[in-house]
Formats: structure tokens, sequence, C-alpha cells
């Protein structure tokens, strides 16, 4: 028996560190092979911003997705084929767009210099690019990640739905190596967000046996919910901007937590936690700390689950 839990235990903390694997990622990695890639893909992300402004949050949020299921690996960018559907098709995914910009960056990329600069890292410099423009923290995009090749619709069920509690949010944040700090940060990337009824309705209809709408929720805002999404036939364009400032990256998403205007019930439930509250709290209060914190977050992600032996995609959308 003890030499079973032995090798069990063994097989566990392999699959992590493996999940966790850190390659040799650097700053400068392309300082002499692609030197102008930085300013490529920040121009691209820029033009395409000023065209849709809902640009910055989609491509926030397409790297949190990606890098939350197999690491930072550019899988998230991967097109269904016949034999397999791929993350991008997965429930969580099916909201997840404007891929054409990444895919705009990359030709342009090819160009400048063919074979060099992986997916996956075209989207952790827009990620940092689109906070960046939109008011927030800079910071330096860690690089030289691979892609990978594999990419399965499946894999979208480990993505945290927005109505988990907080100790299953803390436990999904833990199996990544990310810690209460970094979901909290994290989470305020929602500055930039939007969601769809579909996210939230539930806490405004018939939330329990006992409480129509959720109590956690400041009334006035529960009732602009409810106008907007009026219940199980609600238009599939209909929802609501996750903070009041939503085209500018600030702390006002902590804030409108603490006034419970949080629009999801994960919002809440790290406010109603002692051990993500005083987080929230202080971000609240300080957009400096915020921003350094966030910033730092952003680069733990990143290094998640980083492909070592992966590929360069000549086209992001399929393997070579």
């Amino acid at each position: 028996m003890a030499a079973q839990a032995t090798k069990t235990i063994f097989f566990i903390l392999l699959s992590f560190a493996i999940f966790r694997s850190h390659a040799a990622l650097n700053a400068h990695y392309y300082d002499q092979t692609c030197p102008q890639a930085e300013f490529i893909v920040a121009q691209t992300v820029r033009n395409a911003s000023l065209f849709d402004p809902k640009v910055p949050a989609r491509l926030l949020r397409m790297f949190f997705h990606d890098c939350f299921i197999r690491g930072c690996d550019a899988s998230i960018l991967l097109d269904s084929t016949p034999g397999n559907k791929a993350e991008k098709d997965g429930p969580p995914n099916v909201s997840v767009r404007s891929f054409y910009v990444i895919d705009d960056a990359k030709a342009k990329l090819e160009k400048a210099c063919p074979h060099t600069v992986s997916c996956a890292d075209v989207v952790a410099m827009a990620a940092r690019d689109v906070v960046t423009m939109t008011g927030g923290p800079y910071w330096n995009v860690l690089k030289g990640r691979k892609d990978g090749r594999v990419s399965k619709a499946s894999d979208t069920t480990n993505l945290p739905p927005p109505f988990l509690n907080a100790t299953q949010l803390i436990q999904t944040f833990a199996n990544r190596g990310l810690d209460i700090k970094d979901l909290v940060a994290l989470s305020g990337g929602h500055t930039l967000g939007f969601s769809h009824c579909s996210s939230f309705v539930a806490r405004v209809h018939n939330f329990s046996t006992v409480h129509a709408t959720d109590p956690s929720m400041n009334a006035e805002f529960a009732s602009v919910l409810k106008q907007k999404c009026p219940g199980s036939n609600n238009n599939g364009d209909a929802g609501q901007l996750l903070d009041s400032t939503a085209t500018q990256f600030d702390n006002d998403y902590y804030k409108q937590i603490i006034a419970g205007k949080g629009v999801f019930g994960t919002d809440q439930a790290m406010y109603n936690d002692q051990r993500s509250r005083p987080i929230i709290e202080a971000f609240a209060k300080d957009q400096n700390l915020f921003f350094t914190e966030f910033a730092a977050s952003m680069i733990k992600l990143g290094n998640v689950g980083v492909n070592e032996v992966g590929e360069v995609r000549v086209n992001c959308r399929r393997i070579n």
C-alpha cells in the first residue's frame, strides 16, 4: 500500500510539474531574430482597437482562456477540423472573438521575419498592449513560447464558470500555480469586460427558493439587470458592462464589487470571503497597487504550462 501511495503521489507531482513547466522565457527573445516584433503587434492591435472598441476586452480574455486550459500555447487559436472540435468552439469560448487581429499581426510578422515569432507570444504581447493602450500598466512580456498542436473543446470545462464559490475559485487558480492575490488581480481584467445575460441572469431571476434575486446584489443594480435580461427569452446580444468605465483600464471593477454591483456571482463570492476581501478593498483604494499586482500576475499567468517543445505556426489557425 505504501509503495502504491508513493507511486500515486509521484505521478501527481510529475503531472503538476509538467503543467507548470517554465521555458527559458526572455523579454529580449526576439531582439536579434525579429527586433520589430513588439512594434508590429502593438501597431496591429491599436489599429484594430480604433476600428472596433471591443477588441481590447476580447484579446485580454483570449490570453486568459488560452493559458488557463493547456498553458500559454495558442491552442485557443486552432480551428476545428472534421475529426476534432477545437477549444474556440467549446461553450465557454464561443464568445471569444477578434481572432482576426492575431491573424493580421501574425501575417505581418511572417513577412518581416518568417517562422520566428510564435502565435502564443503574439497573444501574450497583444494582451499587454490592450491593457497599456487603455490606461493600464506596461510590463515586459517574457517571450520564447512555442505553439501547441492539440486543441480540444472538451478541455474548456476547466475554465472557471461565473458561479463558483470562493473556495472553488481559489482551488481552480491554485491548480495552475496561481494564488489568491493572482485570482483577485487577474479578475480585475474585467474592467474592460462585457457579459451576456446568460452568465448572470440566474442571479436576478429565481435565485433561490427564498430569494428571487441574489441578496448580495445592490437592489437598484439588480433592477437594471432585470430590465436588460428579462428572462429565458433574452436577446442574444443583451448584457451588461462589467464596470462603469468599460473602455478604460482602471480599478473601478473593485469599487463596483464593494458597492454590490458585481455582475458575476464570482465577483461577490470573492468579496464575501475573508481571504480575498482585503485584497479587493486594497485594490479599490489604490489603483497603482492594483496595476503593479496585475502586471505581476499577468507575467505569472504567462508562465503557466509554457510549451518548450512545440512549433512556431506559420498560420495560427492550424498546425504546420
